[in-house]
C-alpha cells in the first residue's frame, strides 16, 4: 500500500528543478530524530509531496521513493538515515502555505503543526485536498 509523505527544502540548496535535472537524489543530511522515524517508514513507491521552503513557501511538485531508508554517510555517528528520491512530476498549480493554513481539511497537517519538521507522513485526505487545490 503507498503511503504519503511530504519532504522541505529550500529551493536555492536543492529544489525541485535540481531533482528533475539530476534524475534521483539522496535525501539526507537530516538531523532530526522524528523526522529519521518518518525516513524509515518510506518504502519504494511511495509518494512525497515536494515542498520548496524558505522562497516560494509551496508545494510544488510529487516526488516518489526509490530507495528505502539506509545509513546516511553524512552522519558520522551511525545515528541517522537517508532515504533516495526521483522525480515524478510538478503540480499543475503550487499550493502555498498560507491556503494550507487556510483549508480545514489540513487543520492536522504534521508539516503546519510541527513546522520545523523536514520529513512528515500525509494522510491520505490530505495528499487529495493538496492535490485537489494545485488543479489535480
Amino acid at each position: 500500500m503507498t503511503a504519503y509523505f511530504l519532504v522541505k527544502s529550500e529551493p536555492e540548496t536543492y529544489g525541485y528543478d535540481d531533482l528533475e535535472r539530476d534524475g534521483a537524489t539522496v535525501w539526507d543530511g537530516v538531523r532530526n530524530f522524528t523526522a529519521r522515524g518518518h525516513l524509515n517508514e518510506m518504502q519504494v513507491g511511495d509518494q512525497v509531496l515536494f515542498y520548496h521552503s524558505g522562497e516560494g513557501k509551496a508545494v510544488v511538485a510529487i516526488a516518489a521513493v526509490s530507495r528505502a531508508a539506509f545509513p546516511d554517510a553524512s552522519d558520522e555517528t551511525g545515528r541517522f538515515v537517508a532515504v533516495e528520491l526521483k522525480p515524478v512530476r510538478r503540480l499543475k498549480s503550487p499550493v502555498g502555505l498560507a491556503d494550507m493554513k487556510a483549508n480545514p481539511a489540513l487543520a492536522d497537517l504534521k508539516m503546519i503543526r510541527q513546522g520545523r519538521l523536514s520529513v512528515s507522513p500525509v494522510t491520505a485526505g490530505e495528499w487529495a485536498a493538496i492535490l485537489k487545490m494545485a488543479g489535480e
